[in-house]
């Protein structure tokens, strides 16, 4: 057992000869490759685990060694977190033979399932990866769930165990009560120290089977990511199920009808390294001129143009955006570089949505659909900088249903969507299954803030005397905007959550309308229960009177439901002292002047117009509300 890789080699990635003679002992015998996952909860180390697989496997050197090496995005660096998912192909020698490991390093935040559920139908396998210190955690679960539901083998991997506060014996008995995983198939490992790696990848090579699939049947390869490269165009990532694919041939994307020839192929050792074919099993990318950002769908299936297969392969069941909001420029110009901005992020999430709106207050926009707050978040900083864009983000709201008189389901992922009360039939909200995994003293806590939120509780689940995962049912509203934080701070940082949508239910919904000066503002619409209606409504206008200058007449803003105001305040008009000059003499001189004045004012407010500057806005959406 040696690691191999020429590690004077920058790239050092080949056991040895070149790129197309490696490859071509793997497409012969795709008994020597491994499909394989990492996935654990956020922070619990995968990126630093993937980091000593490309050093233990010489596929980069010691000098070239660095933290989270695989998180090219400055923001995956500067958060410590993984965003998007990654490939690399890495080459070791067990036994007397030399086996390709393809491995798809995957976020573990929960915003982010969608991507891990993509790379773990390209795999056979999966690292089930488990912080020693912290112990299994709801991401931990719902991960674990993922990849069985994919029928991959697990290998269950304790993190961090070079640490004083490292506590095995513990952990392992919190995954085999949760995960039913039997505590001496368990591994240790160290992503910091490289302890139990070496261990990592025999295990890896032993217990994950080989991919299923002839070089010999009619292509079929599963693309299930891509990214937009500006000068090579479209990069599509594949994982070959059927097949070969050579340089030069012509492939059909068959959910799409496009066809096109292949230029470029090769796979990522950890950099791009071109090759001239690749067969089934094997996981890398292609280019082929493609320019059109929507020529290309993930979960699509690769074949011959030529000679195509029948069937695609199930691909992936499409991502439903759940947290909407308007993404506006600051600068109405720059709408253009808006739209080509979302426009090529699009292409490599499109778990991501957008479409143009329109605001009176903000001007010419776009409603985004995200997965949750976090990727929200994420896709803001991304476009402003990457696009050198400054941008202003409306209230976040998730998407409803409504059925009406009619008897017609209308979905809703905009406030301005709502008709008339008299039309609505039924109101319905998106309700989620939430588990928080939590130290046992702050159960009643969480309990506490759930029933303030209209969550359902379920059931207690303990993990041992200390931890406990408690379940409960809520509306996804109440979730989206605050609860983890509230989460982590009852729990002092040690409380996580997962959470999955379960479907729409009838509830008592109404449309929550600011107006100023008579006139509904359009961006601070919102859709809340009826029961917290007015105590919202009050919280808005307050923070919305701070923000308004004064004008030379009365501006009264309003929060209604409907035609019925639930809350009001008004900003008092400027005045001047008519009557200063007026010493002494008739009262009805200064009469005749303050019922000039009056006058004025009203013609005034009748034709005036109010200035909303775009800070009262953004005051306002940074309360949440």
């Amino acid at each position: 057992m040696a690691p191999m890789g020429n590690r004077a080699d920058p790239r050092g990635v080949l056991p040895r000869g070149d790129s197309n003679k490696v490859g071509e002992r793997f497409m012969s015998n795709k008994d020597l490759i491994r499909n394989f996952s990492i996935i654990a909860h956020i922070d619990h180390g995968k990126s630093t685990l993937a980091d000593q697989f490309l050093l233990k496997t010489g596929a980069i050197s010691q000098r070239d060694f660095r933290a989270q090496l695989l998180d090219g995005m400055d923001l995956e660096r500067e958060r410590g977190i993984t965003i998007r998912m990654h490939p690399v192909t890495v080459y070791y020698e067990h036994l007397g033979k030399t086996y390709e490991l393809n491995l798809i390093d995957t976020p573990g935040h929960v915003d982010f399932t969608y991507e891990v559920s993509r790379s773990l139908a390209a795999c056979e396998g999966a690292i089930l990866l488990v912080d020693s210190t912290q112990g299994v955690q709801a991401q931990t679960v719902a991960n674990a769930y993922l990849a069985i539901e994919n029928d991959l083998t697990i290998v269950p991997v304790l993190n961090k165990i070079d640490m004083e506060i490292s506590r095995p014996d513990d952990v392992k008995s919190e995954m085999e009560q949760v995960l039913g995983i039997k505590p001496e198939e368990v591994l240790g490992a160290s992503g910091k120290t490289g302890a139990g790696v070496e261990d990592l990848i025999v295990a890896l090579i032993e217990r994950i089977p080989p991919p299923t699939g002839s070089p010999d049947d009619k292509v079929r390869a599963l693309v299930y990511n891509s990214h937009f490269d500006s000068f090579k165009g479209v990069v599509i990532y594949i994982r070959i199920k059927e097949g070969r694919i050579k340089k030069g041939q012509r492939i059909k994307l068959m959910g799409l009808g496009t066809e096109h020839v292949v230029i470029e192929m090769g796979q990522f050792r950890p950099s791009p390294t071109v090759v001239d074919e690749l067969s089934a099993g094997q996981v890398g990318y292609l280019m082929a001129q493609i320019k059109k950002l929507d020529d290309v769908k993930i979960g699509d299936t690769v074949t011959d143009a030529l000679d195509p297969a029948t069937d695609p392969l199930p691909g992936y069941k499409e991502p439903k955006p759940m947290v909407f909001s308007g993404l506006y420029p600051s600068n109405n110009n720059d709408y253009e570089n808006l739209r080509d901005a979302l426009a090529k992020l699009r292409l490599n999430d499109c778990s991501f949505t957008y479409a143009p709106e329109n605001s009176e207050g903000l001007g010419w926009g776009f409603r985004c659909g995200f997965l949750g707050m976090l990727h929200r978040e994420i896709i803001q900083q991304r476009i402003e900088r990457d696009s050198d864009l400054d941008l202003v983000q409306t209230a976040p709201n998730v998407t409803y249903e409504i059925l009406n008189r009619k008897g017609e389901v209308i979905v809703v992922d905009n406030p301005q969507k709502v008709p008339d009360a008299g039309q609505i039939e039924e109101f319905r909200e998106p309700f989620i299954r939430i588990n928080f995994l939590v130290p046992s003293e702050n159960i009643g806590d969480i309990m506490k803030v759930c029933n303030e939120r209209r969550g359902s509780y379920i059931k207690t689940d303990y993990l041992s005397p200390i931890r406990a995962m408690v379940t409960f049912e809520m509306p996804l509203a109440e979730v989206i905007y605050d609860l983890f934080d509230k989460l982590k701070s009852m729990t002092k940082g040690y409380g996580t959550m997962d959470y999955e949508v379960i479907g729409f239910r009838s509830e008592d919904l109404v449309r929550l309308d600011i107006l100023v000066a008579g006139k509904r503002v359009d961006a601070l619409s919102t859709i809340v229960h009826r029961s917290t209606a007015e105590i919202r409504g009050r919280r808005l206008i307050k923070k919305m009177r701070e923000e308004i200058d004064r004008h030379l007449f009365e501006v009264v803003l309003q929060a209604a439901i409907g035609s019925r105001i639930v809350a009001r305040e008004s900003i008092s008009a400027m005045r001047k002292n008519v009557t200063a000059k007026c010493y002494g003499g008739d009262i009805s001189r200064k009469r005749k002047l303050l019922s000039k004045q009056a006058e004025g004012k009203k013609r005034m407010k009748q034709i005036g117009q109010v200035d909303i500057p775009q800070e009262a806005f953004l005051a306002v959406l940074e309360t949440g509300e």
